[in-house]
């Protein structure tokens, strides 16, 4: 097994292979995680996980175990196939970039959208296009019966984690999402971790 540390408030790209698992932890809980994935088709970067595609494919706002994520192609790419959080996941919101956080009155705010172009560039690889709309791990954005979002405070605690089994080679990349001008993680910035075992291996 592999773990890579994701410090508060950055991101880090992980390559694993069909049948491979990728569980990402929230290590001191409370801390909302953005996940990406592309097909590993060389150091240019095309097909990625679409939420989109996925809710069109699941007919559900938002992910559950045993069902799989799916690419702008429609094809599965990760699978979510254990969950020890309390379930509560976002596939509705972007990725934090840059528009937002100025709107916010703080440009220079990190963001989910330039962690997930930095930690591709440290692997080296890159993505041309618009930044994909994430996997939003330990995200509460419940849907009201008037059709409004509300945006809640995390409610993951130390040590919960998402296991997600990869259908197609591909890189994955988690951010520690910066976000604390809106109140979606709880106790400010805190680091998640992403453990990695190859096929037919079990993380313990």
């Amino acid at each position: 097994m592999n773990r890579t540390e994701v410090p508060p408030g950055t991101a880090r790209a992980v390559r694993v292979a069909a049948g491979d698992l990728v569980r990402v932890i929230d290590v001191e809980g409370g801390q909302v995680g953005d996940v990406f994935a592309f097909t590993d088709s060389g150091p240019e970067l095309a097909e990625h996980h679409s939420a989109a595609h996925t809710r069109a494919g699941t007919d559900r706002l938002f992910p559950t175990v045993g069902e799989s994520f799916v690419t702008d192609r429609r094809r599965p790419i990760l699978t979510l196939v254990e969950d020890t959080s309390p379930g509560e996941h976002d596939m509705l919101i972007p990725a934090c970039d840059p528009a937002r956080y100025a709107a916010l009155g703080a440009p220079e705010h990190r963001s989910c959208a330039a962690n997930l172009r930095e930690a591709l560039a440290d692997a080296g690889l890159s993505f041309v296009g618009p930044t994909p709309q994430p996997i939003n791990v330990f995200m509460r954005i419940p849907v009201g019966e008037d059709g409004r979002l509300s945006w809640l405070t995390a409610s993951s605690r130390p040590g919960d984690a998402v296991t997600l089994r990869a259908e197609l080679d591909c890189v994955v990349v988690v951010s520690a999402c910066p976000q604390d001008l809106v109140r979606i993680s709880d106790a400010g910035l805190t680091p998640l971790a992403i453990e990695t075992v190859h096929n037919g291996g079990t993380l313990s």
